[in-house]
């Protein structure tokens, strides 16, 4: 029989970090365990904020990373902005923008259609016409954002209309709120849709994430859409074990960018402290990532804040483990975003795999509400909701004081990284 063989092209590959590289890497870990060879076809150059090398580990041996050559405005930008910290990203402008900054971002909403990387396109696509067809490889995959990747496959297909091409959607597209965030304006925005739509015309399988997300991509396509959600990797926690501290706490992990508001999860938190001192000094709030700015302005101008709070920054995933096992309750905030409801990221998957009470704020009605309720593990909280948020985590207290320790029985294999890859590879054959 006669080795079958994929190739998945993507921007977010190891060495980078953070959640974009964690879905396609860990389908890649175990397509082999499925009868499929993975080929890797990534930038050799790319602009990205985090880093994390001991991600490199999980790249199987049998998986052949393709490394080519990317150009992106991202350098010019930071050159003639004098902006050091944020190498791969145009910054969406705030009230204290420059008027450079501003600009810019108009420029990156209405000019880079669909994304700056759009300049991958064409060069890739002239070097993949050529190298599928001495490789033999008759399947393709596309993940996005970058949503500019699709723009390949799309063109790769019409170049040779028997490839089998399957476009994954990690983010919506047209719908995106971050198109917001850069001002994309009416004339983009239709562009942004006509591109959008040739994609989920003409690819032979689409993907996405959420069930929000399969009913909007659904409406926009009228076509069927696939389900393969997010997930955990149980290798990851084979030796996980949960350790009570002396310290209750409460940890949120991830990014908080200038959408994303903890602030009502944050109140009642300082309530609670307020309501009872000898609170103040048992439980500590932890945040572990990226970090706005204004969020840390707002935590260190208030005295209970300051107090009660610590920010750690962004650590290596395998770094997660240890982290995880000595927090008492896993912090979820949805808080801010557009279309909230549709919105379940990766460490959610990972919070349900600890067994570790999970304190969500949020839609209520959501798909990340319902995934708490079906694993039994957690609750989601209306941000306006202060006396619940706070109830629940007083109840999540009393269980530590009495308890030897949190959680600890890990729930949702269904969402495990290799069931899931096994759905994958049902829509592969």
């Amino acid at each position: 029989m006669s080795e079958k063989k994929v190739l998945i092209i993507t921007y977010y590959w190891p060495p980078s970090g953070g959640s974009g590289v964690q879905r396609w890497l860990k389908f890649v870990k175990y397509l082999p365990q499925f009868g499929w060879k993975p080929y890797v076809f990534t930038p050799a150059n790319p602009s990205f904020e985090s880093r994390d090398e001991t991600l490199l580990k999980d790249i199987p041996t049998e998986a052949e990373i393709i490394r080519f050559p990317i150009w992106e405005p991202y350098s010019l930008f930071n050159i003639l902005s004098g902006n050091k910290r944020n190498p791969g990203t145009f910054v969406p402008g705030n009230s204290k923008s420059s008027v450079f900054q501003k600009v810019s971002v108009w420029i990156r909403g209405n000019f880079f259609i669909p994304d700056p990387r759009i300049f991958w396109v064409r060069p890739s696509v002239k070097f993949l016409s050529e190298y599928l067809k001495r490789n033999q490889i008759a399947t393709v995959i596309t993940t996005g954002p970058p949503h500019s990747i699709h723009l390949i496959g799309l063109k790769l297909k019409k170049k040779n209309p028997s490839l089998n091409w399957l476009a994954d959607f990690r983010d919506p597209w047209s719908e995106w709120g971050f198109l917001d965030s850069v001002r994309v304006g009416t004339i983009a925005r239709w562009l942004h849709r006509r591109l959008e739509k040739k994609v989920l015309q003409n690819a032979d399988e689409v993907i996405t994430i959420t069930p929000f997300y399969v009913r909007q991509l659904e409406r926009l396509s009228g076509r069927k859409v696939n389900l393969l959600t997010n997930g955990f990797d149980e290798e990851d926690f084979k030796n996980f074990k949960v350790v009570k501290s002396h310290k209750f706490l409460v940890r949120h992990i991830g990014i908080v960018n200038e959408k994303c508001d903890p602030r009502p999860f944050m109140r009642a938190v300082a309530k609670w402290c307020n309501e009872d001192e000898k609170i103040k000094q048992l439980i500590r709030v932890e945040f572990v990532g990226a970090v706005h700015p204004a969020f840390k302005e707002y935590v260190s101008a208030d005295e209970t804040f300051s107090l009660v709070t610590v920010f750690t920054g962004t650590v290596p995933h395998q770094a997660l483990m240890e982290i995880y096992a000595s927090s008492a309750v896993l912090v979820l905030v949805l808080n801010g975003y557009k279309d909230a409801e549709g919105y379940m990221p990766g460490k959610l998957f990972e919070y349900l795999a600890t067994g570790i009470p999970v304190l969500g704020v949020g839609p209520v009605n959501g798909d990340a509400a319902d995934l708490l309720r079906n694993a039994q593990q957690g609750e989601m909280f209306d941000g306006g909701n202060q006396e619940a948020i706070q109830k629940y985590i007083r109840k999540c207290f009393d269980s530590w004081l009495t308890e030897n320790k949190p959680g600890g029985n890990m729930n949702g294999s269904k969402y495990s990284r290799k069931e899931i890859t096994s759905e994958l590879v049902k829509l592969l054959n």
